[in-house]
């Protein structure tokens, strides 16, 4: 069994920096990267614990798998077949790159994690050419409609 990780989509009033700030700090994503992940977090909190609306925080903690998968499902949701493109487009080519994201709002206090969490968690949840495979077509059996 793996380290629970646990995050919360709900921000602190106590952060300090924007978003735009933690992504111009950072330096590697861009703001989109970020502002994808945070939404995305909602994506997956729903995803795994359905309507949280009279949920604690603690309640509604994620593992750092379920936000990986849940942000792989997120981008397909929103691009549909791009959605590997897309994130490439913003440097996400791997769930460390989740990670890597989620930790530095973290530590700038625009998410919550538990003592147990660890950046590491987020590495090779899955890879990104397998997961963001589309799905074949189905094999139809050519026949003649018409003939001329």
């Amino acid at each position: 069994m793996g380290t629970r990780l646990a995050y919360t989509g709900r921000m602190h009033e106590t952060a300090k920096k924007t978003v735009e700030q933690v992504a111009e700090l950072t330096g590697k994503y861009p703001v989109e990267a970020f502002e994808f992940v945070r939404h995305g977090l909602g994506f997956a909190v729903e995803k795994v614990h359905g309507d949280t609306r009279d949920k604690s925080d603690q309640e509604c903690h994620v593992s750092g798998q379920q936000l990986s998968w849940g942000l792989r499902d997120y981008a397909i949701s929103r691009y549909g077949v791009c959605a590997r493109a897309v994130l490439g487009h913003w440097r996400i080519t791997k769930t460390g790159d989740f990670g890597r994201i989620v930790f530095a709002m973290v530590e700038n206090r625009l998410m919550q994690k538990t003592d147990r969490d660890d950046v590491r968690d987020f590495d090779n949840v899955f890879d990104f050419a397998d997961a963001f495979e589309p799905p074949a077509r189905p094999v139809v059996k050519l026949r003649t409609v018409f003939e001329v």
